[in-house]
């Protein structure tokens, strides 16, 4: 059967597949691997207490149940929710966000893919405009997003070397360079896959960058303030009228619910809820539902900050324990874990590419991630692409463990 462009471009082998198929394959399938790759949130036992209750409080009610399950939202999303919303980030930062800077997506990937198809490739004028990621490496998910080829540009960035074993990113202002060529900047933060905290001065430097080029800067807050906060250092959250603000209900442990949060002008959300309802007539609404009653409490803040944000940061400080301990005499890096729930290592003398290293780790049972799939739009040959690899401390603390212990093997052997 042959395929249009567009079908072709979505079937290709992709990092994103790639890690989908091994968290999937190890979660469900084959249990015995060690996942140490994907992005699956951790079993958070207060969290699931709080779901389970709030599940069995919908359960009682048949009204509730046919809200949860029986009824389109409108294409904006959950009415009640993008309301909560609102009043809970104005009341929290004095922020003027009204309800048409709303809309709630089936996923924060599809608003990327939305976002990024929305405002970069053709134009009607037959100019060609792109993405900006001004610090790499940058999440494997937004790689593939663009439905045209090359709608992404990166900066290389300015590595600060610190108490061994750490380094950490910055932003290389030098080398950043906007043109009329550029559609929107775009960061994470903290940024997926190294757990990079940009600095509040280096995100005032973008907006006003972005300002004087009169494009958004568009922040992807999956892992941030005030929820999840998986965050493990002070952060002003950051919104204005030039900002798209990106958050999500999967790392507070809702990840198959598909909810997506996107916080913007009003001419980019509306769109957006133009688009959802061609593409899928409405956000799945379950999630909406569930955490409903949470944020108009504010408890999706507290639970955040007293419950998920405490676990990730002991599995963090356990973890890297754990490998400085197995890679003791190994030539290795950690990039300073600043939040998400991932540490980003680097192999600076690493005698074969990552996605080598990544195949060795596979077989002996234990999943990663190839480091050379975070640099999208990055045009330039950087050895330093070959030489990282993500790997996440969300799991079981025995699996991740073993896994360090079978990676500092490899490494000897390597």
């Amino acid at each position: 059967m042959k395929f249009s462009q567009f079908g072709l471009k979505f079937t290709q082998d992709a990092g994103i597949l790639s890690l989908m198929e091994d968290l999937g394959h190890a979660l469900t399938v084959n249990q015995n691997m060690m996942m140490l790759g994907g992005g699956n949130p951790g079993k958070v036992p207060g969290v699931v207490r709080i779901l389970q209750k709030r599940l069995a409080d919908i359960a009682k009610d048949p009204e509730s149940v046919y809200r949860l399950l029986g009824i389109y939202d409108p294409p904006q999303g959950n009415v009640k929710l993008i309301r909560a919303l609102v009043k809970l980030f104005n009341d929290l930062y004095e922020w003027p966000i009204q309800e048409e800077n709303v809309c709630l997506t089936n996923g924060s990937q599809s608003a990327f893919f939305m976002l990024f198809n929305l405002m970069a490739g053709q134009y009607p004028d037959e100019s060609f405009k792109k993405i900006q990621f001004p610090l790499t490496p940058e999440y494997i998910g937004y790689a593939d997003e663009g439905i045209t080829p090359h709608i992404f540009t990166a900066s290389k960035p300015r590595i600060e070397m610190q108490n061994p074993p750490f380094f950490k990113y910055h932003v290389d202002f030098d080398r950043l360079s906007i043109d009329d060529r550029v559609a929107a900047i775009c960061v994470s933060r903290p940024t997926n896959p190294t757990g990079n905290m940009l600095t509040d001065d280096e995100i005032n430097k973008l907006d006003r960058i972005a300002r004087e080029n009169q494009i958004p800067l568009i922040i992807d807050n999956a892992y941030g303030v005030p929820f999840p906060q998986i965050v493990y250092q002070k952060a002003t959250p950051f919104w204005n009228d030039n900002t798209i603000l990106c958050m999500s209900l999967s790392k507070l442990g809702l990840p198959s619910v598909r909810t997506g949060i996107v916080i913007g002008p009003a001419e980019i959300t509306q769109a957006l809820a133009k688009m959802n309802a061609i593409l899928t007539l409405s956000p799945v609404g379950v999630g909406s539902q569930l955490v409903l009653d949470l944020v108009e409490s504010g408890d999706i803040c507290r639970i955040s900050r007293e419950v998920i944000q405490p676990f990730y940061r002991t599995k963090m400080q356990q973890t890297v324990q754990w490998i400085q301990d197995a890679f003791s005499g190994l030539d290795y890096a950690i990039h300073q874990p600043e939040g998400a729930m991932f540490l980003w290592l680097w192999f600076p003398n690493l005698p074969v590419s990552s996605l080598e290293l990544y195949e060795r780790l596979k077989q002996k049972g234990v999943l990663v991630v190839s480091g050379h799939y975070f640099f999208p739009g990055l045009s330039e040959d950087w050895d330093h692409t070959a030489q990282c690899i993500r790997m996440t401390y969300s799991q079981e603390n025995t699996m991740v463990k073993r896994g360090i212990e079978i990676m500092a093997e490899t490494l000897r052997e390597l």
